[in-house]
């Protein structure tokens, strides 16, 4: 599913060069839920923007179901991104302005789907997710959970093979997490799909099928 080769990411700020990554190697088996874990500064983040085609590396290639994102345009590669990767991050980032079901269906519209069946699409994970009776709330109107997984389902519209997730549970009490990681577990054995989960949490980490740790700008696989 994801092959990571020589992933080196410098910054440079004047006289000044930060080497936030270098020279990582691994990869992760389709159908599989990957913890990323790693202090705060490792530079998660930063891997999972490069995954993701965000950021570009210094060095290095990132391949995605055997494509290499590196090479491709900037145009060719947001559409890559629209139907094989899903995004959720710590920070919901759902449009305030639109209901839960407007945001889960949005992507579906940029992908020129039409309304009626993006609209369809967009209750049935809704329903998925448990939150189908909180379809026409606005993001300022439902809980933190609430949320979260109103952001899984913008995440997996366009049925995506690799969902990146940057501490998707950090801002959740214990309850609304378990929720979460269990919606991700039953996702993850219906349909195959692949996670990658940033996380600072060990009981997080746990429920995951092995760890990525990420310490001094390299990377070990532990089961």
């Amino acid at each position: 599913m994801l092959s990571i080769e020589n992933i080196t990411r410098r910054f440079s700020e004047g006289d000044s060069t930060l080497t936030v990554l270098e020279n990582l190697n691994f990869s992760i088996e389709p159908g599989t839920c990957a913890a990323l874990m790693g202090a705060s500064g490792a530079g998660k983040t930063t891997l999972l923007q490069i995954i993701g085609g965000l950021d570009r590396p210094s060095e290095g290639s990132v391949k995605i179901k055997g494509i290499e994102i590196g090479k491709m345009s900037e145009k060719d590669l947001a559409k890559f991104r629209s139907e094989q990767l899903g995004f959720i991050f710590q920070f919901h980032h759902l449009m305030s302005d639109f209901t839960a079901i407007e945001n889960v269906y949005i992507p579906g519209l940029i992908a020129g789907k039409s309304k009626k069946e993006c609209i369809a699409r967009a209750t049935e994970l809704l329903r998925e997710v448990g939150v189908d009776h909180r379809a026409k709330h606005h993001p300022g109107e439902l809980s933190g959970g609430e949320r979260q997984r109103v952001a899984l389902a913008r995440a997996l519209f366009n049925k995506p093979a690799l969902i990146l997730a940057d501490e998707p549970t950090g801002n959740l009490d214990r309850e609304n997490r378990q929720h979460f990681l269990d919606l991700v577990a039953r996702l993850n054995r219906e349909t195959g799909q692949t996670f990658l989960i940033a996380t600072h949490d060990d009981d997080v980490a746990a429920a995951m099928d092995y760890r990525l740790i990420l310490n001094d700008k390299q990377i070990t696989k532990e089961s």
